[in-house]
């Protein structure tokens, strides 16, 4: 197990965790490890190697996620990542999608342990940052603790020492990705018992996970918890994790956030970024607060096509200070 702290997680999310939301969400959280979106070892090989890879050094510690399945390839794609700076490189076994399955990675790849760990033994031997696994603890009809367990131990005989269990199997057939979220169900007891009997390992537990007393149970029986759509959907839970988990109290209101991220836009822009590239991760900044309503009505009205305007990007400040007045006088 190495030394990067990852008693909490962000998990890679496709079209959500790109450099841009990762920025937005390190304003937020110190602590916590992010991860990209998965990025095929094609992408990462034959693609504008900076556009698909590149990071901004506020984003770390930052783990890159990769998929793929021919083991050449992928130890390639670990030492690219180590040499670029990234702090992890995290195998994809869990992601069920039709054209992931088609090009032979994901968690189809849970039928096949043996390749699995030729491929992950590549990685380990290709570069010296570690090395991790994020899978399901199942497929289709199968979801049984030996066969996990068995399939669990084959990945850390390669050197992987930490890895990351969402608590569903994986549908394989019939089921879209978003439904893969939600309806096979749940099975925490099944990744603490992976811990147990693996007391070595570092055990991440991922899916469904929404509060910090849900995050403070799992603790006590794993080693951290990865998170997902909970953190997407509202992005200042982070501040309540900095809060509860890491006992920090520094940290940024939603008004200075929004000040930084008008800083971080106009940058931006210059490079030739589209404003609705960076704020429409930051929809669920209000989630839940006075003023929620206006905050999402102005970025679909203004932030969300891909010719907005950057001028009215600074008139969103006056929005959440407006906000904050409108508390203060509660």
């Amino acid at each position: 197990m190495s030394n990067l702290d990852r008693t909490i997680s962000v998990a890679p999310m496709m079209d959500c965790t790109d450099r841009h939301d990762r920025y937005f969400l390190r304003l937020i959280s110190k602590h916590v490890l992010l991860y990209t979106e998965m990025v095929a070892t094609g992408a990462a090989l034959k693609g504008d190697r900076q556009k698909v890879l590149g990071f901004n050094n506020f984003e770390k510690p930052l783990a890159l996620q990769v998929g793929g399945s021919n083991k050449k390839d992928l130890a390639e794609v670990a030492k690219i990542a180590e040499d670029m700076g990234y702090d992890e490189i995290n195998i994809n076994l869990g992601c069920p999608s039709k054209k992931v399955q088609k090009n032979k990675f994901g968690a189809c790849l849970i039928k096949e342990p043996d390749l699995v760990a030729e491929c992950l033994d590549a990685m380990v031997q290709a570069c010296n940052i570690p090395v991790t696994a994020k899978t399901r603890i199942g497929f289709d009809d199968v979801e049984d603790f030996d066969y996990l367990n068995n399939f669990v131990g084959k990945m850390a005989a390669t050197g992987c020492k930490t890895i990351i269990l969402h608590a569903r199997k994986a549908i394989l057939k019939g089921l879209s990705p978003r439904e893969n979220l939600k309806i096979p169900k749940l099975n925490y007891p099944m990744v603490h018992q992976i811990k147990k009997e693996n007391p070595n390992l570092e055990i991440i537990i991922n899916g469904g996970i929404t509060t910090c007393s849900e995050i403070k149970e799992h603790l006590s029986n794993v080693d951290g918890v990865m998170i997902g759509r909970a953190i997407y959907q509202s992005p200042y839970f982070l501040a309540d994790i900095e809060r509860e988990i890491f006992d920090n109290s520094d940290i940024l209101t939603r008004t200075e956030i929004v000040e930084e991220l008008v800083r971080y836009v106009s940058e931006e822009v210059k490079k030739g970024t589209r404003v609705n590239q960076i704020m429409r991760h930051t929809v669920g900044l209000y989630h839940g607060q006075k003023g929620s309503t206006e905050w999402k009505r102005y970025l679909s009205a203004n932030m969300m096509a891909r010719d907005s305007d950057f001028q009215k990007v600074n008139h969103i400040l006056e929005i959440v200070q407006n906000n904050e007045k409108e508390k203060l006088a509660v």
